[in-house]
């Protein structure tokens, strides 16, 4: 794969790039996810822990710039490190190379945008739906697209949403850039090619727009069969910056809400550093100065996400070619030497043990399974029934963008609820949920 073709202003559903010379077109798909509404809702998406609550935890949103912030840092070192390079190799490189840190911190802001309401749970009730619920009377109808129902993914979503014509809206969907779009396919395959893996990066329905993306951007095929692709360069960039922050952060947020001790969570952080680098006099100046613990905290976790930066960038650079001709096939973060990796081994262990496994979370999870279940069976019934009484007081809720012609088939009309409930926030999936159960009136 080549730079030349990596990096382009072409943009979903658009013959040529226009005007606006202030910003780069880079930019400009980073402003654009900004304001749009599918990012706005990520405020009230469950990133791990409950919302709202009296002490700040993170939420979709925050986690999602926090990821921009690492990603763009990441980005930047890669790009001015190919320079370097480039120099002594003699790889032809475009003047785009500058704005990697761009297309990166555009793709983390995307990169959960997919995610259905109360976090990863929200995922697997949807899929449970259709694998074991009452959903699979729908499996015949909808024989070609069944494994996209029955392993929801919330990374094929999030290309849907970025490229869909969803009805009154323009064609290509939010516009972006072919670059920064192929950037958040972690997943360069459909849900039928590898079942065992749960993953995929597009539903049936976007096919074709992923096709026209890997062609455009020259994308290595692996599999002409399965149509699997090598991953572009630059997610193994955004997956990085995620991992950075989600369990580190993670950490950090249990600290605050008193799942971990200040030294349990101090030590964790401590373990990422070396022997000189834990008698560096900076820690001591700060600590001295800095009384408070979350403020402690936060000093701790900000070195530790430098250093994950620079050995992700190290790490990227030495697996340079293999990325390059589709042959890397390992997140960055899993290639970390030394006391960085048993460090990152030791923070995944307690998170899974003492905070993803924290009733506080496990409670947000069992209600979220509840709650989409139910408003996915009831809308589902809805949408196929809709000459029904019952069905004609729902359907007005369904969004305009999110309705559909009677002649369509059983996959568009599921289609047609997935995106009306995934896209909800907590608050109104809970708040609707209890309208339908007949718990959300209010009386004078």
């Amino acid at each position: 794969m080549e730079w030349h073709k990596l990096l382009t202003t072409s943009r979903t559903g658009k013959n040529k790039v226009t005007g606006h010379h202030d910003r780069t077109q880079f930019q400009r798909d980073f402003d654009r996810l900004v304001f749009s509404s599918p990012f706005r809702r990520l405020q009230n998406k469950t990133q791990v822990f409950p919302l709202p609550g009296s002490v700040f935890v993170h939420n979709r949103l925050t986690h999602s710039l926090e990821v921009a912030s690492v990603g763009r840092s990441l980005g930047n070192n890669i790009s001015k490190a190919l320079k370097e390079r480039s120099k002594t190799t003699g790889e032809s490189l475009p003047e785009l190379i500058d704005e990697i840190g761009y297309v990166v911190a555009a793709a983390c802001l995307a990169h959960d945008l997919g995610n259905p309401p109360f976090g990863h749970s929200g995922e697997k009730a949807i899929s449970e739906y259709f694998k074991n619920g009452e959903g699979q009377k729908y499996k015949d109808a909808c024989k070609n697209e069944w494994t996209d129902l029955i392993s929801f993914e919330g990374n094929a979503n999030a290309l849907r949403i970025l490229t869909h014509q969803f009805k009154g809206r323009q064609k290509g969907g939010y516009a972006l850039t072919y670059t920064t779009v192929a950037s958040i396919i972690k997943y360069p395959f459909p849900s039928y090619a590898l079942p065992d893996t749960n993953k995929y990066g597009f539903f049936a329905s976007e096919k074709d727009i992923f096709l026209e993306i890997m062609d455009e951007l020259e994308i290595t095929k692996l599999d002409n069969k399965k149509n699997i692709f090598a991953r572009h360069p630059l997610v193994y960039l955004v997956e990085a910056a995620d991992d950075i922050c989600y369990q580190i952060m993670d950490i950090e947020d249990a600290h605050k809400l008193r799942i971990l001790s200040f030294d349990e969570t101090k030590e964790l952080y401590f373990n990422f550093f070396s022997e000189d680098e834990k008698n560096d006099p900076r820690i001591n100046e700060v600590f001295t100065e800095v009384t408070d613990p979350n403020e402690r905290i936060a000093f701790l976790r900000a070195r530790v996400i430098g250093k994950l930066v620079n050995e992700c960038t190290n790490i990227y650079l030495e697996n340079y070619r293999e990325i390059m001709n589709g042959t890397f096939n390992k997140a960055l973060i899993k290639e970390l030497k030394n006391e960085t990796d048993e460090a990152m081994k030791t923070i995944s262990g307690v998170a899974f043990k003492q905070v993803y496994k924290h009733p506080s979370v496990v409670e947000v999870e069992l209600s979220g399974f509840k709650i989409l279940g139910t408003l996915i069976h009831e809308f589902t019934n809805a949408v196929m029934n809709p000459e029904l009484h019952y069905s004609g007081m729902l359907l007005p809720f369904i969004p305009e963008q999110y309705r559909i012609d009677s002649e369509a088939s059983v996959y568009e009309k599921i289609q047609s609820v997935l995106d009306f409930v995934s896209g909800m926030t907590d608050v109104y999936a809970l708040d609707l949920y209890n309208k339908l159960q007949g718990t959300g009136l209010q009386t004078k």
